[in-house]
């Protein structure tokens, strides 16, 4: 078997260094076969002879697609794709899976341990190129999505319709939900999921869905919620806020005095009279004062009509 350069050499046009290649296979002339094939075809090429070294190597590289043998000494293809998409570094890489059983269980069985697809031995080179090719430029593209989103501080998170599954999430909303929930490493928060669920219905229902998610003291997450993807994902950013910064959020958009705007979002907050001249240390009467100033100041006649207003503002729309 040809030695694997880990050096970097040049690429050829149309080729960039993040085309990288892993390919587990405890058979030498199958590795052989393949890099020889994926060196030809431009691709930077790992190797990897059994499971351990091949989650080793992932997490150390993250290739872009990694070739799998299912069936191998030791720790099989079939946990080791398990072990790739339970962890959050290595869960978004396609995994294509290598074998020559053709039976439908083993078809699920790769399937169900996270393979995006499968090419059956003996390999043919021109097959496997042509397979990892569609993969590769999905990878391409959801790493740049990821690396924007990186890149601009956002709080995004991908949740999978179907089980509820942290698909992946930007390094930000991993922060924000730890803060806020315990544990949140695999699958989503039942909090954040039960939000989720009630915000598609409102959608569906052409109704604003609610955004606060959950609230510490006078720190809440707040989320805006996307619409489902392709690949059946629920997209959602998170943003933390206080009290402190909603009130300025509101003197700003609406150049209301620093108590209209204290009213104004304790309104928001579904908040009586009574109860916000309890928490302001004001009358019931200096309180309707005041709201008298906002609705004026915002052009409407209800506090449903300046809640909803300033709800708009301070998500930022």
């Amino acid at each position: 078997m040809p030695t694997v350069d880990r050096s970097q050499p040049p690429m050829p046009l149309g080729h960039s260094i993040s085309d990288i290649v892993l390919i587990v296979d405890d058979i030498p002339e199958n590795l052989s076969l393949l890099h020889d094939a994926l060196d030809e075809a431009g691709h930077t090429v790992l190797v990897a002879t059994n499971g351990e070294s091949a989650l080793q190597r992932a997490r150390q590289s993250l290739p872009d697609v990694i070739l799998l043998d299912a069936l191998m000494p030791g720790m099989d293809g079939f946990e080791v794709a398990r072990r790739l998409k339970a962890d959050f570094a290595t869960q978004h890489i396609p995994i294509v899976f290598m074998t020559g059983l053709t039976e439908t269980e083993h078809v699920v069985a790769a399937f169900a341990a996270g393979g995006a697809d499968y090419v059956t031995k003996p390999i043919r080179p021109p097959e496997v190129l042509a397979r990892i090719a569609a993969h590769m430029q999905n990878a391409r593209q959801m790493k740049q999505a990821r690396s924007a989103l990186d890149a601009f501080g956002q709080a995004t998170v991908a949740v999978r319709a179907a089980d509820g599954k942290l698909v992946w999430q930007t390094p930000l909303a991993r922060k924000l939900l730890k803060a806020y929930f315990a544990n949140p490493e695999e699958v989503a928060p039942e909090e954040l999921l039960q939000w989720i669920a009630s915000a598609n219905l409102a959608r569906r229902d052409s109704r604003e869905p609610n955004t606060l998610l959950v609230a510490e003291g006078n720190r809440r997450l707040l989320a805006s919620f996307h619409d489902q993807t392709g690949d059946d994902e629920w997209l959602v950013v998170l943003r933390e806020e206080n009290d402190a910064s909603a009130i300025e959020s509101l003197i700003a958009a609406f150049r209301l005095t620093q108590r209209e705007a204290e009213v104004l979002y304790w309104v928001v907050q579904g908040k009586t009279s009574n109860d916000i001249g309890d928490i302001l240390g004001n009358s019931p009467r200096t309180v309707n004062k005041h709201l008298e100033h906002v609705f004026e100041k915002l052009g409407v006649e209800t506090r449903t009509a300046a809640a909803n207003l300033a709800m708009s503002k301070m998500r930022g729309n």
